[in-house]
């Protein structure tokens, strides 16, 4: 493969990628790593969309601030904050690729469920049980986890989050502080680390303003689309995400 070729697909990944995150506030992440990785490799392509996604998500919160749930926010940054560390420190000692199964073939199920939910028996109430809330709760800490681990443990957060955050604004800018604030401990730890840079750096600067273009694009897209098709692209997101991560595993990304 060319070098024009591969920088050209990887631009046209991060765009569409931080597209739809512009739109939902999740996801680009997962959906872009199993390609990203492919192209670059793992330990490259990791800290450059965590970057990518610390950016992403500052500027949302940025721009609607206002629109923030603190009283969720903290809950959900405490519940899994509990997990955040352990995944930080068992990164290199997690079996990945079971985890990875395990994680993807939940998304992929919860997808599936939200998917013909709102695509074949459409509406817009959620089942708000505070049964239904504690389950989701518990997926938190594992969230938490998971995201200090590989940094993409956002889709089990965002299954406690739509059954708390109705309004689309509300979840998505709420969503993208928890992820700004988690992926500032993930920066942190980068930069103070002894991993080489410059790979990183120079990567990143070249797809930050495909990353820009996508993101003020989906931002526009947002506040114009109904809350039906929205709820319809978080589950179809989820689905997506799940279907990259088994790929990534089957494709034996950084192997």
């Amino acid at each position: 493969m060319s070098e024009l070729t591969r920088f050209t697909l990887i631009a046209i990944i991060i765009f569409l990628t931080h597209f739809q995150e512009g739109v939902t506030g999740f996801g680009c992440t997962v959906l872009a790593l199993p390609f990203i990785a492919l192209l670059v490799g793992l330990k490259t392509a990791v800290p450059v969309l965590f970057l990518q996604a610390w950016v992403l998500t500052g500027y949302i919160v940025l721009v609607a601030r206002k629109d923030i749930v603190w009283k969720e926010y903290w809950r959900i940054l405490a519940i899994a904050g509990l997990g955040f560390p352990f995944g930080l420190f068992l990164r290199e000692r997690t079996p990945e690729t079971e985890l990875k199964w395990v994680l993807a073939a939940f998304m992929v199920l919860i997808g599936i469920q939200g998917m013909f939910r709102y695509f074949m028996r459409p509406t817009l109430k959620e089942n708000g049980s505070r049964t239904m809330k504690w389950l989701s709760a518990t997926l938190l800490p594992i969230g938490g986890f998971i995201h200090g681990a590989f940094g993409s443990g956002g889709p089990l957060i965002v299954i406690y989050a739509t059954k708390v955050l109705a309004n689309k604004s509300l979840f998505r800018v709420t969503l993208c502080l928890v992820f700004f604030t988690l992926n500032c401990l993930l920066v942190t730890q980068w930069a103070l680390s002894s991993a080489p840079k410059d790979e990183v750096l120079r990567l990143t600067a070249f797809c930050m303003p495909f990353n820009l273009v996508g993101m003020v694009i989906g931002n526009w897209a947002h506040h114009r689309m109904d809350e039906l098709l929205f709820r319809r692209m978080i589950y179809t997101v989820l689905f997506l995400a799940g279907i990259a991560l088994m790929l990534s595993v089957v494709l034996r990304v950084g192997k």
